[in-house]
């Protein structure tokens, strides 16, 4: 990798504005800023494409998809792990958070038994550095499940575990308010027949009066004992929302209503939701629309959370939509404030100093065309 490299004529956002101008990148870093196209025989000129803040992802369970790509398949993990990372790199995003899930809710899941390869997978891939993408750990503790506060205690000590997310996905609240909903989630996910669809509601919903509450509270405690950034799930009341302020929560993680984003904003908490909710124009769970979010000016932080390359494109979305998000402010929902949210402020935007993650993209159509990613000045993609 040259000392310096100089990236010049790109359509450059920042934190504040867009503007044609140069980069110079200097020991994985950014060196200077600066409007105005250079002359310099060994700039590279990005022709006009933007250049934008490598994304920073803070909640995908992408890797899953590879661990099990068909069912009854289970593929080895290493082999999995690198084919998510050129993935999520391709998709522009530098910074990934894995969602790795203690607790399934699947009946038939496999989750609980592919953790550990999935943790090491990742551990050692990002130590012999095969990885693209910078790659930490966001442990997703389904609180209503007997098992959940064991395994977070194992795994929790671990150096890239540096988000922790607490949920509840028993019916009758949060994200499955509706049990119409449900049941035609999980019946047609997991194949269930009506009567275990009965059996499979009964015994979550007491797995959640007995487990919930006293495994937050005990999760929410060690991470604050850590000094782990952690999230609320799916919060849906007014009253859930002053629950996860109580906590010190810093993330909120796809509220279901406009009363919990709203609280969640106003009470310091960032309100997440899903890319793939503002590309396909609404939530596959009949929930608010993060694009309504936007309208009422509630929207912080964008994950494309099953669908990397919807991250870009909800971020272009959302800039195009009459909402108050200009094109600085929809990329931030993607790269500064997720980074901030996760204790990240070395990344995130392009200003001086910071690294030198950075994406090259086109629009065509309205569609995002990667061209080039870096990760510390590195080319990834």
């Amino acid at each position: 990798m040259p000392v310096e490299q100089i990236l010049t004529n790109a359509r450059i956002v920042t934190a504040e504005q867009e503007f044609v101008g140069t980069l110079v990148l200097r020991d994985g870093l950014i060196a200077q800023v600066e409007e105005g196209v250079s002359g310099l025989p060994q700039a590279q000129n990005l022709n006009g494409d933007y250049l934008l803040p490598g994304l920073v992802e803070l909640h995908t369970d992408n890797l899953e998809k590879y661990m099990s790509p068909r069912p009854g398949v289970d593929w080895p993990s290493a082999s999995a792990v690198l084919t998510h990372d050129a993935q999520i790199a391709s998709a522009g995003i530098t910074t990934v958070f894995d969602a790795l899930a203690i607790g399934d809710v699947n009946p038939r899941g496999k989750r609980m038994q592919q953790l550990p390869a999935m943790l090491e997978a990742i551990a050692s891939a990002a130590a012999a550095g095969h990885m693209r993408a910078d790659h930490r750990l966001h442990l997703r503790c389904e609180v209503c499940h007997p098992d959940t506060l064991a395994v977070f205690r194992d795994l929790v000590g671990h150096s890239l575990v540096q988000l922790v997310s607490v949920m509840d996905h028993a019916p009758g609240q949060r994200q499955f308010a509706k049990e119409d909903k449900y049941r035609e989630y999980y019946m047609g996910k997991y194949h269930l027949s009506e009567a275990e669809m009965n059996a499979f509601i009964v015994e979550q919903v007491d797995n959640s009066r007995q487990y919930s509450d006293r495994q937050r509270r005990s999760i929410v405690a060690d991470c604050q004992a850590r000094g782990i950034s952690v999230a609320s799930h799916d919060d849906a009341t007014l009253a859930h929302v002053q629950e996860s302020a109580g906590f010190g929560m810093s993330i909120a993680e796809f509220p279901t209503t406009l009363e919990a984003a709203k609280a969640s904003h106003e009470l310091g908490l960032k309100v997440l939701m899903g890319a793939p909710n503002i590309v396909r124009g609404g939530s596959h769970s009949g929930n608010i629309a993060a694009a309504e979010l936007a309208q009422q000016g509630v929207l912080d932080i964008l994950s494309s959370d099953y669908y990397p390359a919807s991250l870009l494109q909800a971020a272009l979305l959302l800039a195009g939509q009459d909402n108050g998000y200009d094109l600085p402010r929809a990329i931030a929902t993607v790269s500064r404030v997720p980074a901030q949210a996760a204790g990240l402020h070395d990344r995130g935007e392009i200003r001086v100093g910071l690294r030198a993650d950075l994406v090259q993209a086109q629009v065509h159509g309205g569609q995002a065309v990667i061209q080039q990613v870096w990760r510390q000045a590195q080319r990834v993609f």
